[in-house]
């Protein structure tokens, strides 16, 4: 047992550990490092030397840029379970990093007026779809979807209006890739004089040759399945998924936050999308999910690297949302390119 006079200042521990009494306070704020004593009068945190090894392990986290949301997770675990969480964090950045850097030099390219290296990207791929479209628990169909060859999209709608989304995805059809979610959001707002709380996202993806050029207001999801993994392109635009960035909410308390499907960007005046071009090779497939489908499925992974006809695997999909409970409207898209 540690004694008193054995334990270590807020300032001493920070030093020893190579972090900072800031992120210390924090810490102990998530419960990621409690210290063993703090002081009733003054609020002196003190530490035992024993706890430097979660602290450093916490350092070299953060040193490498995991979340402190998927540092918790990490640190419950056995040193094996540890290990195999912090190669599987790994995996995720280098396959981020890579879609990032195909953005990166596609977008330096343009800056520069060059043409870029269109190896894949001038190659134009035969797309194949399946479809699912179904009401669920909901009493009106909110959700609509386009699946062309030059169009993949999703829109949810919300509210009193049950037509927004597919005067959205109309719009963005009609008014093409600049400018275009300015537009809908125009059309959305004239429409509706008497029905201000209502709204709906937009996430879609223009195919042209072997680029998929993906606009994204919301909290809809873009997947890509390649060489046997699954990467989420889009990001969700909710106020959990900004906690959880923030480092302030976990993934597991966000699946039963009671704001989980509170957005904080929607279709609306001046609003921003999330835009990203990504070359498509032959063998890649696309998935498009409502929140209706994504919220109530924990791992959609097995279901999307299945291998069959993409009709099939959105069947599939279909059917373990309705296994789930299917308490909303659920869509999803499936594109094998080839």
């Amino acid at each position: 047992m540690t004694s008193t006079r054995d334990l270590m200042t807020i300032g001493d521990f920070a030093r020893a550990a190579g972090l900072t009494p800031k992120a210390l306070r924090l810490y102990d704020e998530l419960g990621l490092l409690r210290p063993v004593e703090v002081d009733e009068h003054s609020g002196y945190r003190r530490y035992a030397p024993a706890q430097l090894e979660r602290a450093r392990l916490v350092a070299t986290l953060r040193l490498v840029g995991m979340p402190l949301a998927r540092i918790e997770q990490v640190l419950d675990g056995s040193r094996a379970d540890m290990a195999q969480a912090v190669s599987a964090y790994w995996v995720q950045v280098e396959a981020d990093t890579a879609t990032r850097r195909d953005i990166v030099a596609t977008l330096v390219h343009h800056l520069r007026n060059e043409e870029p290296d269109m190896t894949l990207s001038t190659h134009t791929l035969h797309a194949t779809f399946g479809t699912s479209h179904l009401r669920g628990g909901r009493d009106r169909q909110q959700d609509a979807y386009v699946a062309t060859p030059e169009l993949v999209a999703v829109a949810d709608g919300f509210g009193d209006r049950d037509d927004l989304a597919a005067m959205a995805l109309a719009a963005f059809g009609t008014g093409g890739l600049d400018g275009a979610v300015a537009e809908v959001a125009a059309d959305i707002t004239a429409g509706l004089p008497d029905a201000p709380t209502s709204g709906t996202t937009l996430t879609a993806v223009v195919l042209e040759g072997g680029t998929a050029r993906i606009t994204h207001v919301g909290d809809a999801r873009v997947w890509l399945v390649r060489d046997g993994a699954l990467r989420q392109l889009t990001h969700d635009h909710t106020v959990v998924a900004a906690l959880i960035d923030a480092g302030q909410l976990t993934v597991d308390e966000a699946r039963s936050h009671e704001h989980r499907n509170l957005l904080n960007r929607a279709l609306a005046p001046g609003v921003v999308a999330d835009e990203a071009a990504v070359d498509l090779r032959p063998g890649d497939r696309l998935a498009l999910t409502t929140d209706g489908v994504h919220s109530y499925v924990d791992d959609l992974a097995p279901l999307l690297l299945a291998d069959g006809e993409p009709q099939d695997v959105a069947d599939s999909v279909a059917a373990a949302v309705v296994a789930a409970g299917e308490p909303d409207n659920h869509t999803v898209v499936v594109v094998d390119l080839s």
